[in-house]
Formats: structure tokens, sequence, C-alpha cells
């Protein structure tokens, strides 16, 4: 017997800046439709209808309004970047659908037509920041892609940074696209910060890790690098250059659970041994089996509700345990740390001791608690609503 299929869109773009991380979230959702299409748990199909926007920022807009307008689809899983996530969101909130966002981002944000499954702030940010503060040093300098990502991530950081007595040394910003670093790069080697945050996208990061290698080398410098979205995939683009790079992420491949040596596993047979699956690639496996495992328990696609069936329900994913916080429909998750290492992977030296909840707003946060421990920015009274 057929099992009647419900349509799912996908938005990611294939070509484009960030051409390679978008193809990794392609990917992943695809093994997860094939792998529940296949599965007898499910009693329907899902019928995947995938846009490439190719890193047009005005094609996402175009892509999600075919999508709801011609193919009908209720869910969509995709984009990668805040700047493509704010395109879409206008439309699925007219139109009451419901966008799965599978990236990390900036927080700030909270819509009921939206699923946030990627991290927020106090996910990676705040324990990357206080890593730093208590190890590494009370001065960052910061280099990014000039848009709402970066400029969130630096304000939260320069907020933290300061509480701490610290400062950022500097804050240079890049179109996304951009190649050329160099006077970035020559502006480092001068002035020599003790540590660098690199919030740049796709090819604008690779082109930045391998002149920022190369230059600090050269003049005998060891300045460690920080990252909230480095993955393994970009590792390996970005060559031998990458080592070192102190990244927090909810995910990494390294990560020993049974259930990600088994997805690892599944991934390698479907894409080669030498493939790696992203963090925001595993996130969008992870929000189709969310997706799936709440149009099942709903027994319909209805929007509010498949997302009342999705509130707070476990899975054991490959990043460990998930599930979605129905007060402001973000995502539970354990953060990490990691270092990039020689070999392409990531070495974890810190994670969570159990999931910690979603805090888009960072209104719970507790600055005493983490390596600033003076108090002195209780309540964060300068965080803001992002448009």
């Amino acid at each position: 017997m057929t099992k009647p299929s419900i349509p799912v869109g996908i938005i990611c773009s294939q070509h484009g800046p960030y051409q390679a991380m978008g193809r990794e979230i392609l990917k992943s959702a695809m093994m997860a439709v094939d792998e529940i299409n296949e599965q007898a748990e499910f009693d329907f199909a899902i019928s995947a209808h995938v846009r490439d926007p190719r890193g047009v920022i005005s094609e996402y807009h175009t892509v999600c309004d075919d999508l709801i307008r011609n193919v009908g689809v209720e869910h969509i899983i995709g984009c990668y970047t805040s700047a493509s996530r704010k395109q879409v969101l206008p439309i699925v909130e007219r139109t009451d659908r419901l966008l799965w966002y599978p990236a990390r981002y900036e927080g700030f944000e909270c819509s009921d037509n939206v699923i946030y499954v990627g991290a927020s702030p106090n996910h990676n940010v705040l324990p990357l920041v206080r890593y730093v503060l208590d190890n590494l040093s009370r001065e960052i300098f910061c280099v990014g892609s000039n848009y709402v990502w970066t400029w969130e991530t630096n304000r939260v950081t320069r907020e933290l940074v300061t509480a701490a007595r610290g400062r950022i040394l500097a804050e240079r910003l890049l179109e996304l696209g951009e190649s050329a670093v160099t006077h970035i790069v020559d502006e480092i080697v001068r002035r020599r910060p003790p540590v660098v945050f690199n919030t740049l996208v796709g090819s604008s990061s690779y082109d930045f890790i391998r002149a920022f290698h190369a230059a600090t080398a050269a003049a005998g410098l060891d300045i460690p690098m920080l990252s909230c979205s480095l993955c393994e995939p970009e590792l390996k683009i970005a060559g031998p250059a990458s080592a070192g790079c102190i990244t927090s992420s909810a995910y990494f491949e390294s990560i020993r659970l049974p259930e990600n040596q088994a997805f690892v596993a599944r991934w390698k047979a479907r894409h080669g041994e030498h493939s790696s699956p992203s963090v925001d690639g595993q996130s969008a496996y992870v929000a189709v089996y969310l997706l799936a495992r709440a149009l099942q328990r709903a027994g319909t696609s209805d929007i509010g509700e498949v997302r009342r069936a999705a509130a707070g329900h476990r899975y054991n994913s490959p990043q460990g345990p998930v599930w979605i916080d129905g007060s402001n429909n973000h995502c539970v998750l354990t953060p990490r740390l990691a270092v990039s290492n020689a070999e392409g992977q990531f070495d974890i030296f810190w994670e969570a001791e159990a999931p910690v909840k979603p805090d888009p707003y960072l209104a719970q946060l507790d600055i005493a608690a983490g390596p600033a421990r003076d108090g002195t920015l209780p309540n964060a009274p300068h965080l803001r609503v992002v448009k």
C-alpha cells in the first residue's frame, strides 16, 4: 500500500558564497527524508521540494513564495544565514507556515512560525567567550561578515568582555563573499591581538583563515582563532591552515555517542569515507526527524497541531538529546567546545553536563556564573530585539 505523501520545502543555496554549507544541509536533509520514507513507523512519506536561491538574499523570498503558492507546502526546512531567514520570515508569518531553521544563529528573535533547531547565543557564544575570558585574554579582535549574525554576536561578546573589564580591540567587517582580507590580516600582524574571533561566512572565512595562518606564521606569532560556526567540511576546504581554531558548537563529528557513531557510519556509507557531516547539516537532519515525528503524532500537517505535537518531545539525535522548548520554539541542546586538529576534525575539550534550555534573548544570563564572576552584568541591560 502506498503511503500518502506530505510535501515539504527545502531551501538551501547550492551556489554562491556559502554553497558548501548549503550543499551539506541538503545532503543531510535528504538523508533524513530517505530514512523516514523507508521506516514503517511513519504512516506517510515526505515529498521533498528543493529550491536553490544561489546565495542571493532576495531570492529566498521568491523561492519561499513559490513553494507555498505553487507547491502548497506547509513546512519548510532550510536557510543558512540569518539574512536569508529574515527574508523568509515575513512570508511564513503572513501565510501561517512553519520554517524549520537548522543553523545556529545570533538570537533575539522568536516567531510562532519558526522552529529554531540550531544553537542560540547561550549555547555557543556564551561558552566560548567565557572560556576565552577565563583562559586566554580579556582583549579580543573581531573580524566577520557584515550582516546581522556578526553584528549581534559581536554585540553580545562586547557586553560580556566589557563586564569582565576587558575590551574589543577592533571590529572589522567584510561583505558576504568578499575575499579582500589582506588589509585585515596586516592589521592583525601589526597589532598582535591576544585572540581573533572569526564570524566570517563561507568563502570569506576560508580566504581569511589561509591568509591569517600564512601571515602569523611568517611573523612568528601564535594567535588563537575563535569560531562559533567552523565545521569539519570547512576545515577540509580551508586546509591545514584551519588547525588550532577553538570552536563552540552543539555538534562535532567526534562526539562519542552511539547515536552519532551510527549517524556518521550511515553518512560515510552514503557520501564517502572521507566526507564529514557539518553542524548545520546535522541540524537539518534533526529538523527533518523532529518534523516527521511531530507529523506522526499530530496526524495532520496543520502547523498549529504539528507545533503542539513537537513541543517537549525528546529525540536522541546524533548530537545527543534534543527537544523543542514550547515557550519559545527554540531547541534544548548541549553546548560543546573543541579545537580543530591537523586531520580536519575537532578534539572536544568541554561539554555541558546536561542539555541547556535555550535563552534566545539572554533573559536568564547570569554573568556571575561564568568566568567574569564579578557580577558586573547581572541583567544584560543593553540587550535588545533585532528586527
